[in-house]
C-alpha cells in the first residue's frame, strides 16, 4: 500500500494547490479581459460559466476565480437574468504614431479640454534639462484636464519653451490639441517624441480631477516630443485613468 502523507505535508499540498488555481484563475482572466476589450463578445455579455469552462478547458471554480478578478477591476458584473456583462469600455491608446489625443480616439467620440492652468513658470532644473534651456528660464505651463464623451480620462501637465509656447496663449486650447497648434504655429509637421510609460498611484489632486479612488494606480506618460530638426518642444507627463485606457503599438523586431 501507498505510504499515507505525513501530516506536515498536508498543508503544503493544499497551499499548492490552491496557488495552482489562482495561477490558472490569472491566466484565464487575461485572456477573458483581451476578449473583453477586443469586442469578442456580442452584445457585451460573456458566455455562460460552463461555457467558458469548456471553451478554455478549465474548472468552473477556475471560470467563477477568473470572473471575480475581472468584477475587481470594474470590467464586468453579474446581472440577474442576463449573466456576467461588460460594464466598462476601455479605449485603444495607440504608441506607434505621434498623435494628439483627440487624434488617437476620434473614432470613439468628442475629446474636450478643461484648462485648468496656463501661464508661465519658472522651469525647474529637471524641466529645462529635458527642454535644452537655461535653469529657471520662463516656460509655458498648461494643465488640462481631457475627457471623452463627458468622461474623465486624462490629466495632462505640458511645459514648452516661451518662444513658441507663448504663442498658444491667444489660442483654443479647449478644444484644440496642442500638437496641432504647435504645427500650424511652427509652419509644418512635428518630428519624433521620446515616451515612458509606467504605473504610478494617484496623489490627493489627480484622484480628485480624474474623479478615481485616491492611491489607485494610474498610467504615467511622460513623452517629449521635438521638431523636425531635433529641438525639444513639448515636455508632457500625462496621467491616464487606467481603467478607461488601453496602450497598444506594433513593434518589429530589427536584426
Amino acid at each position: 500500500m501507498p505510504a499515507e502523507p505525513a501530516p506536515a505535508a498536508l498543508p503544503v499540498a493544499a497551499a499548492r494547490r490552491r496557488r495552482l488555481r489562482a495561477d490558472r484563475a490569472r491566466q484565464l482572466a487575461d485572456l477573458l479581459r483581451h476578449q473583453v476589450l477586443a469586442g469578442g463578445f456580442p452584445g457585451g455579455v460573456l458566455p455562460l460559466e460552463d461555457v467558458i469552462a469548456a471553451d478554455y478547458r478549465a474548472s468552473r471554480n477556475t471560470v467563477r476565480q477568473a470572473l471575480d478578478l475581472l468584477r475587481g477591476e470594474q470590467l464586468v458584473d453579474r446581472q440577474p437574468g442576463v449573466g456576467t456583462v461588460v460594464v466598462c469600455e476601455k479605449y485603444p491608446h495607440g504608441l506607434d504614431r505621434l498623435q494628439g489625443l483627440a487624434e488617437t480616439l476620434h473614432e470613439h467620440g468628442r475629446v474636450t479640454n478643461e484648462v485648468r492652468t496656463v501661464g508661465p513658470v519658472s522651469a525647474s532644473g529637471p524641466v529645462a534639462h529635458r527642454l535644452g534651456l537655461p535653469e529657471h528660464s520662463d516656460v509655458l505651463c498648461i494643465e488640462r484636464l481631457r475627457r471623452l464623451n463627458g468622461l474623465p480620462l486624462s490629466l495632462d501637465l505640458s511645459y514648452l519653451p516661451m518662444d513658441i509656447g507663448g504663442e498658444l496663449l491667444g489660442c483654443d486650447l479647449e478644444n484644440t490639441d496642442v500638437f496641432r497648434l504647435l504645427e500650424s504655429l511652427t509652419g509644418g509637421p512635428l518630428g519624433h517624441a521620446e515616451i515612458t510609460l509606467e504605473a504610478v498611484n494617484a496623489d490627493a489632486h489627480s484622484a480628485a480631477v480624474l474623479q478615481a479612488p485616491r492611491g489607485a494606480a494610474v498610467l504615467m506618460l511622460e513623452r517629449l516630443t521635438c521638431l523636425p530638426d531635433g529641438r525639444p518642444v513639448d515636455l508632457e507627463f500625462i496621467r491616464f485613468r487606467g481603467d478607461r485606457i488601453t496602450m497598444s503599438g506594433l513593434l518589429h523586431r530589427s536584426l
